[in-house]
């Protein structure tokens, strides 16, 4: 089943007095880009968190964001960098020598500025935290999923609703074209009469101009391997793996076979035809950008 590039997922886990939010989003894009917005203390766990993205997420932009409300005590252990807090009160001391105010620092005043008081979690909280922290991280990832696998679903339908018109513009062409050959040859024959003044035309002539006529006009060979893309565009709507890339690759191939279409057939209805199925084209290429 194809998947949409465009996603939300959300999902928040709650034990002990611990809250855990989780929320991802993308859009499109060409690449895999993750980033991820989580409190410092979570950082070890930075690399286990995008390789669990990347598992389930192939292509597009994603934004996770994760939130810890920790109201317990697991693991807290203070830890006062006196080496830091001595730095700030020798810096607060010579601005105050050199500017004249009153020097009234106390000990609260030093705990606020930053780096000087750090809480640390011991290795067994770390453990804790991250299966904690990984059962909402799972919630949300699926909740994301089931969001891009709906959306697919409608783009699904839509694609082989135009693929659809496409391959009866394609009938019609063919059909068309079919018939050039003999109208050219009685157009041929009706205007050598008129320019010789004669109804004895040459036969060998007639039928070296037709050739010709009909190597330079012939659209059988695109209109193969149209059917050919078509075949395959709809067998990718079924793979359950990113083809967000390879029906971008389609598409061009079966704008080229309908661009050269429209330049060998010198019909009117068979110009209007191609003029037809490149406007849908377009309007595929427009959703496969949405696909992963």
């Amino acid at each position: 089943m194809i998947k949409s590039m465009t996603g939300f997922g959300r999902s928040t886990y709650e034990n002990d007095g611990r809250e855990y939010i989780v929320e991802i989003k993308s859009v499109n894009n060409r690449f895999n880009d993750i980033n991820i917005k989580m409190p410092r203390n979570l950082n070890y766990l930075e690399e286990k968190i995008r390789k669990q993205i990347l598992s389930n997420i192939s292509r597009g932009k994603v934004e996770v964001s994760i939130q810890l409300n920790n109201n317990s005590d697991l693991g807290k252990k203070i830890n006062l960098n006196t080496d830091i807090a001595n730095r700030y009160i020798e810096e607060l001391k010579k601005l105050t020598e050199e500017t004249n105010i009153i020097d009234n620092i106390n000990i609260m005043d030093i705990a606020k500025f930053p780096d000087v008081l750090n809480i640390k979690i011991d290795e067994e909280a770390e453990e804790i935290i991250e299966k904690e922290l990984f059962i909402a991280l799972d919630s949300a990832i699926n909740s994301f999923l089931d969001m891009r696998q709906k959306e697919g679903s409608k783009i699904k339908v839509d694609l082989e609703n135009r693929i659809e018109v496409i391959k009866q513009k394609i009938e019609q062409i063919s059909s068309i074209s079919a018939g050039l050959v003999d109208e050219y040859v009685v157009k041929l024959e009706t205007r050598i009469k008129e320019l010789l003044k004669t109804d004895v035309v040459d036969q060998t002539r007639l039928a070296q101009e037709v050739v010709i006529y009909s190597d330079k006009c012939s659209v059988e060979e695109e209109i193969t391997r149209l059917k050919s893309h078509i075949s395959q565009f709809l067998n990718l709507l079924n793979e359950n793996i990113a083809i967000g890339k390879k029906l971008d690759f389609l598409i061009q191939e079966m704008n080229r076979e309908t661009n050269t279409i429209g330049s060998k057939a010198n019909n009117l209805e068979i110009t209007n035809f191609v003029v037809d199925i490149k406007t849908e084209l377009e309007n595929i290429r427009e959703q496969i950008q949405n696909i992963e």
